[in-house]
């Protein structure tokens, strides 16, 4: 049976707000993440959630941002193996508008072998999760990433934690999939405070 209790967190001081499980921890004091990043993990099942917020890439289209994103994140990761699966095309957002205006959001989940946690040799297979969400009047990419192991190498530090090979099923652990965990914190992304953009709402 099911026993993922989820809420409404405050991202930002407040200014934003997401919802999704209890289980997920704020490690972004701890690790000492850049003020543009909240940081999210479950330290059980090694699954973390981040929130970004990030200048407007102009130069990147929007039927193709999220995709960018991924390729972007498997390059700063050294990811061997990267692999798009699925993306999605443009949604606009009607719930998440300034001035009327609603966001454009796409996604995009694909597969990376990847170090972790400072580790540049013992690789994880990870299944990743992207969603950017463009603020165009603010002039500001969302990025919203998931990160679920697939295959924990036994060498590596996440293994000490969770334990190693393949992840146990988030359904048999009683845990909402990564998968749907992504799909809520994305639906309920909403911003409560548009001047954390610098601009006067």
């Amino acid at each position: 049976m099911l026993q993922d209790y989820y809420s409404k967190r405050p991202l930002f001081g407040g200014a934003i707000a997401s919802t999704f499980p209890n289980r997920f921890q704020d490690v972004s004091s701890i690790r000492q993440v850049p003020d543009h990043q909240e940081v999210f993990v479950d330290p059980v099942r090694d699954e973390s959630l981040i929130f970004e917020l990030l200048d407007l890439k102009h130069d990147v289209g929007d039927n193709e941002s999220a995709t960018w994103f991924l390729q972007d994140l498997a390059t700063e990761q050294e990811a061997a193996g990267s692999m798009v699966i699925e993306q999605s095309g443009v949604i606009e957002a009607h719930m998440l508008c300034y001035r009327n205006i609603p966001a454009v959001v796409t996604t995009a989940v694909g597969q990376m072998g990847a170090a972790r946690k400072g580790s540049t040799k013992h690789c994880e297979v990870l299944q990743v999760y992207v969603a950017n969400l463009r603020l165009k009047e603010v002039t500001t990419d969302v990025l919203i990433t998931a990160y679920e192991p697939i295959h924990i190498n036994p060498l590596s530090e996440s293994a000490k934690a969770v334990g190693a090979g393949f992840a146990v099923p988030a359904a048999q652990a009683g845990c909402m999939p990564m998968a749907e965990v992504f799909k809520l914190a994305v639906s309920s992304f909403k911003v409560n405070v548009w001047s954390l953009f610098g601009i006067v709402a």
